[in-house]
C-alpha cells in the first residue's frame, strides 16, 4: 500500500497557525519567500505578528533576535541554504551568544531541491548549527513529526535550528505515535539486530524500505529516527551499538559535521568496536537534477542502503 505524501512545509505552515491562537506573543519573520517556506499561512491570519524583510536575512535573524529579547517567540524562515550560510554570523553573535529564544525554521535542505542547483542544495547546515553553543538541531522526518517539533520548539526556550526538505515525503507518523515526541530523544521506529540505520529528516522513510529488502535476506535491521541531531541521543546510540553488530548512519547532507559525525564521535569516545559507515555527500559540491537521480547518483536511496548494509556486515 502507498504511504500518504504529505509537505512537510505544509505542516509546519499549519502548526504556526495553531501556535498563533495559542500564544499570543509568537511572531513569524521571512525573508520574501512566504509562499514557499508556508509562513503566508500565519501572515494571511496575523498580518499584525507577521514581519515580511525582504531579501535581507541577516536583518531578519538579528530583528528576531529583538524580538526574543522583548518576550516574543520569533519564528524565522527562508531556505536553508539562506537561513544558515548567508547569516552566519548573525546567528552565532545575536541568537546563539545571547541565548535568544529565536527559532530558525528553514526549507529547501539538502540535495532535493533538486534544479535549483548546487549552490541552492544546502549540505552544511546541520554541521554549522551543530557546532554553534546552546543551539538545538533538528531534522524532521515527515509532516506529522514536523508539526509535532514546532510545537516543541515554541514552548521550549532557547535557541533552535530546524530544517525540511522541499518535496512531499511518505508520512512514517500518525499523531498518536509523537504525542509523547520529546527533544534529544530519538525513535526507534524498526526493531532488528542485526544492524542499525540511524537517520534523519529525508533518509528515515529509505532506510525504512531497506529494512524491509534485507529482512527478505535474513538480515535483521533496526531504524532509528535521530530527529534531533544535537543534542544526540547518545543512549540510543551506544544501546544500538552494544545490540547491534553494525550502525549506519544516513543523511542528506554532508558527512562531514552533521548526524554521522555526531554517531561517530560518540562512538569513539565510548571505544565501541561496532562496524560504522557514514551515508551521505562526500566532501563535494552536487549538481542539477530529479531528487530520484540525484539521490541514486549520489548512493542515498534504499538501494544503496542495502547494498552498503550487506557489505558492512560482511566486513
Amino acid at each position: 500500500m502507498t504511504k500518504e505524501m504529505v509537505n512537510p512545509r505544509n505542516a509546519y505552515g499549519e502548526a504556526l497557525l495553531e501556535l498563533g491562537k495559542k500564544h499570543k506573543n509568537l511572531v513569524v519573520l521571512d525573508a520574501d519567500l512566504s509562499k514557499s517556506t508556508k509562513t503566508i499561512m500565519f501572515a494571511k491570519k496575523y498580518p499584525e505578528r507577521f514581519f515580511e524583510m525582504g531579501i535581507a536575512e541577516a536583518n531578519m535573524i538579528s530583528t528576531a533576535a529583538g524580538l526574543a529579547s522583548c518576550g516574543k517567540i520569533p519564528f524565522a524562515s527562508t531556505f536553508a541554504v539562506f537561513a544558515t550560510g548567508r547569516v552566519y554570523d548573525q546567528i552565532r553573535m545575536d541568537v546563539a551568544y545571547s541565548k535568544a529564544n529565536v527559532k530558525i525554521f528553514a526549507t529547501h535542505g539538502g540535495i532535493s531541491v533538486g534544479k535549483d542547483g548546487a549552490s541552492h542544495q544546502m549540505i552544511e547546515d546541520l554541521a554549522l548549527m551543530r557546532a554553534l553553543p546552546y543551539m538545538t538541531v533538528m531534522a524532521p522526518s515527515d509532516a506529522t513529526q514536523t508539526k509535532k517539533l514546532v510545537y516543541l520548539m515554541a514552548e521550549t526556550k532557547g535557541p533552535m535550528y530546524a530544517r525540511v526538505g522541499r518535496a512531499n515525503a511518505p508520512l512514517i507518523y500518525s499523531e498518536k505515535e509523537v504525542k509523547d515526541l520529546k527533544l534529544g530523544t530519538g525513535v526507534t521506529v524498526v526493531d532488528g539486530d542485526d544492524l542499525t540505520f540511524i537517520c534523519c529528516g529525508t533518509m528515515v522513510e529509505p532506510a525504512i524500505q531497506a529494512s524491509k529488502l534485507l529482512k527478505k535476506e535474513k538480515i535483521s535491521a533496526r531504524v532509528v529516527d535521530m530527529h534531533t541531531v544535537k543534542p544526540l541521543d547518545e543512549n540510543l546510540v551506544k544501546k544500538c551499538a552494544k545490540e547491534t553488530k553494525a550502525i549506519i548512519t544516513a543523511e542528506e547532507h554532508s558527512i562531514i559535521g552533521g548526524l554521522g559525525a555526531a554517531v561517530a564521535e560518540t562512538i569513539a569516545e565510548k571505544g565501541s568496536s561496532t562496524s560504522f559507515l557514514r551515508m551521505g555527500i562526500k566532501d563535494r559540491f552536487c549538481e542539477s537534477g530529479d531528487p530520484e537521480d540525484l539521490w541514486e547518483k549520489y548512493e542515498l536511496n534504499e538501494k544503496h542502503m542495502v547494498k552498503k548494509a550487506k557489505s558492512l556486515l560482511k566486513k
